[in-house]
């Protein structure tokens, strides 16, 4: 029997203390990486796999790249606007098995009011008990989208036809959710 067939029927909400929601951004000549302090998020697992749900709503003022000046730019109009758009949310649309561990779960993404698709590779990372009685699940996930598509096109131009912030944004999540009673 493999690893991901053992995975418990059940609504699994995400737990923020043992979770991470994090971004990773090309920054002139290097990476600039980022995290999202307040998200909440369930998965539903179905008997058969495959069958099963995830729904995340994030935050966005809960920025936090390590510096405070940078996170207000990212809350302005000129990249999340969070005023008018506080949440980033995710809604799967399918799930498939690709190996006893491995899933890619497709979804909505939905940034200042723009829906589009996005794909993660999602791995398995286990199942077991906890020292207060429940049950927990871990997953590793990974993505990219191109902030453009959701309206975040905000750039500084730098020697010539270069630009200060790149386009692909790749999203890292690990996430640990505890079984509903």
């Amino acid at each position: 029997m493999s690893t991901a067939t053992v995975v418990t029927k059940g609504t699994w909400a995400i737990d923020p203390s043992h979770s991470e929601i994090g971004f990773t951004v090309r920054h002139l000549v290097s990476k600039v990486r980022g995290k999202f302090e307040t998200f909440e998020g369930a998965i539903v697992a179905a008997e058969d796999l495959t069958n099963s749900t995830v729904s995340v709503s994030v935050d966005l003022s809960s920025i936090n790249t390590g510096a405070d000046g940078r996170d207000d730019h990212l809350r302005s109009a000129d990249f999340f606007e969070v005023e008018a758009h506080p949440k980033m949310t995710f809604v799967s649309t399918g799930v498939v098995q690709s190996s006893d561990e491995e899933f890619v779960v497709t979804g909505d993404l939905t940034i200042k009011g723009i829906t589009k698709p996005l794909e993660l590779e999602v791995e398995f990372l286990g199942e077991g008990a906890d020292p207060w009685g429940g049950t927990r699940i871990g997953i590793e996930a990974k993505g990219e989208i191109s902030r453009k598509a959701f309206g975040i096109d905000f750039n500084a131009p730098v020697q010539g036809d270069k630009l200060m912030i790149g386009d692909k944004i790749t999203l890292h999540i690990v996430a640990e959710a505890i079984l509903q009673a």
